[in-house]
């Protein structure tokens, strides 16, 4: 690299050295800082040029000095597709003139020099104008002129840009979007009179999304649909001896009915799931289907490709195993032997979906697949599939998290779904909105067909709607597993697992029960809608409060600011007033803040928050002029 005359270092924002792309969707805030900075006491100007997929420039963005030589500057993407930045930097010698003439010509030293050089200024950009050397004329009537004549003109010296920083930019649904999970097996299923069940099938299925569309969400999330094996098939609450009856995991993929590019036989066909994804479109839904890049011991792979699973010593195939807890009814995939044969595979299967109207792909336990693989893959299908996004369902480790968003997913689950304490959502809330949102898109999930958080199981209210709350404001994309809305909370005992859980059993729900906060999650969703601040990540900022159990924040996009305001513990039975420190974020106290959840004022020098109302979405009113802001949490 070498050091321009005007040097642009430490620029931000930039994955692995600028090695891999920042991300951003359509219409999003990119910030772009670095240090510019000149020789002696020039002046210096740098501006932001922004290129679009086809090459040309698309905007040219002047960077504004913050002080200590750091400079920013916004710009926004206005399609999909492959961008870049790069940092142009110059001295500025009309300004360095503007500012040293001033100071001279008031204190009478090298007058006429300095207005001699203000004229040769003026002929660079064309202006001939004898009168600037006049000595008729008093110096400072001189300066002033000269000063209005170089108004709006522009000389850029020594001028220079850094190499172009890649940019992927998405559309929309890569970062923002409610998604709803069900398993078609249990919408429409009917117990019998014998308490044997009938189970659903992706035409009864289809029934259930309109409800899904009148709560507000976006996405519709299936579990894997295709044929599930019998081999080492766990029965109900993950027994190892599974009865005649009992359906098996939908994540132990394939039977002798078919594989990964198969609907299991009891869920339909290819033209019921074709009806399915149409049925969801009319209803502006889009479908998402689980991705598990595993096999039952009956998946017609095992006997086809031998090479794509791991051989023991004895020369059994391995089953996947979490140490000391073996998955009989999975063997886990290798990528050692025949790794092209087994990418091209995994992709004809990719396509296959996507051929049936599958844009959007949550990947189980992505991180146990080699980094190399999800890398190729995510590009190849960019560049022939660029609307169709994968979201990554891993482990929570930094590392892991950090390496998938690298590589290319689109967004990740993170370990949301377990944080309790105030000051560890808090914290969370930062690392995503303000360290890692340029490689990261975070997935805010309240629970999980496999996951129930421990605090949940008390099945207070409260703590359901603070999370759907938190979750629904707090980032972009949020998820919801069908049941959450009727407050399920049966676990198996000492752990956070469903008892009952409908991974290895057909569930029958009453969905016309009154104990329900669908018409609350319904709210969550509309106001999300309204409000384009809490369809982006960033600018997030932490708001100071007096009180131990609440979290607050500010999302803002454009004049839209919104402040949210969580009691984090709501299980206490005691409403609690809290006083936001909102001059620490430049808010006022003396503007009437709208609590869009419960539609009354409230004033931020007492916020009542509490079991009966856990979350406050504030937003002014009436809608005071602001400022966007280019700092994050």
């Amino acid at each position: 690299m070498v050091v321009t005359r005007v040097p642009v270092l430490q620029v931000r924002p930039q994955v692995e050295g600028g090695r891999f792309p920042v991300k951003a969707v359509v219409d999003e805030d990119v910030v772009v800082r670095a240090r510019v900075f000149g020789e002696g006491s020039a002046v210096v100007g740098a501006a932001v040029v922004l290129t679009g997929p086809d090459g040309a420039v698309r905007s040219r963005e002047p960077m504004r000095a913050l002080g200590d030589d750091a400079w920013s500057a916004t710009v926004r993407a206005t399609e999909p597709g492959d961008w870049t930045f790069a940092i142009e930097s110059w001295h500025d010698p009309i300004a360095t003139w503007k500012r040293d003439a001033a100071i001279k010509v008031a204190a009478r030293v090298e007058v006429e020099t300095m207005l001699a050089e203000g004229a040769a200024l003026l002929e660079r950009v064309g202006v001939i104008d004898p009168s600037v050397t006049d000595t008729a004329i008093p110096p400072t009537d001189r300066l002033v002129h000269a000063i209005a004549r170089l108004e709006d003109r522009e000389l850029r010296d020594d001028l220079d840009a850094t190499d172009p920083h890649p940019l992927q930019v998405d559309r929309e649904r890569a970062l923002a979007g409610a998604w709803y999970q069900l398993f078609p097996r249990s919408e429409g299923a009917v117990e019998n009179t014998d308490g044997s069940v009938t189970p659903g099938t992706l035409r009864t299925a289809a029934e259930r999304l309109d409800a899904v569309a009148a709560m507000g969400f976006d996405v519709v999330l299936l579990p894997p649909i295709h044929p599930i094996g019998f081999r080492g098939r766990k029965g109900r609450n993950s027994s190892i001896t599974a009865l005649p009856s009992d359906p098996g995991s939908p994540w132990a993929v394939g039977s002798r009915a078919g594989g990964h590019d198969t609907v299991h036989p009891d869920l339909g066909t290819l033209d019921d799931l074709d009806a399915f994804v149409a049925r969801a479109g009319e209803l502006g839904l889009e479908v998402a289907l689980e991705l598990a890049l595993q096999c039952s011991p009956d998946h017609p792979w095992v006997a086809e490709h031998p090479e794509w699973f791991v051989t023991r010593a004895d020369g059994s195939i391995a089953h996947a195993e979490d140490p000391p807890h073996r998955f009989l009814d999975v063997y886990a995939l290798s990528f050692d032997e025949d790794p092209a044969g087994l990418y091209l595979e995994v992709r004809r299967v990719i396509e296959h979906w996507v051929e049936h109207g599958i844009r959007l792909f949550r990947v189980d336990d992505a991180h146990t697949k080699p980094l190399a693989f999800w890398q190729q893959l995510l590009a190849d299908l960019r560049h022939t599939h660029p609307d169709v996004l994968f979201t990554a369902e891993t482990s929570p480790a930094p590392a892991a998290l950090h390496g998938l968003g690298v590589v290319g997913f689109h967004q990740v689950r993170t370990d949301f779904t377990r944080l309790e304490q105030p000051q560890d959502l808090a914290a969370h809330l930062v690392d995503v909105s303000s360290r890692t949102p340029d490689v990261l898109r975070p997935a805010f999930w309240v629970n999980t067909p496999e996951l129930l958080p421990t605090f949940l199981q008390t099945g207070d209210p409260a703590t359901f709607r603070m999370r759907a709350g938190l979750a629904a404001t707090a980032s972009p994309t949020w998820g919801m597993y069908a049941g959450f809305e009727l407050m399920e909370r049966d676990a198996i005992a000492g752990t956070e697992r469903y008892f009952g859980s409908e991974v290895h059993e057909v569930k029958v729900r009453d969905w016309t029960s009154d104990v329900t906060i669908a018409p609350y999650v319904t709210r969550l969703n509309a106001i999300r809608g309204a409000h384009p601040a809490l369809r982006r990540l960033r600018p997030t900022r932490l708001v100071p409060t007096d009180h131990h159990r609440v979290v607050a924040f500010t999302k803002q996009h454009d004049d839209d600011l919104v402040l949210v305001v969580v009691d984090a513990r709501p299980w206490y039975d005691d409403t609690v007033e809290v006083r936001l420190d909102a001059a620490s974020v430049g808010l006022s106290d003396d503007v009437t803040w709208h609590d869009e959840v419960e539609q009354v004022d409230v004033p931020l020098g007492a916020v009542p928050i509490g079991p009966e109302q856990p979350v406050r979405v504030l937003v002014p009113r009436p809608t005071q002029p602001t400022t966007r802001s280019e700092s994050t949490a």
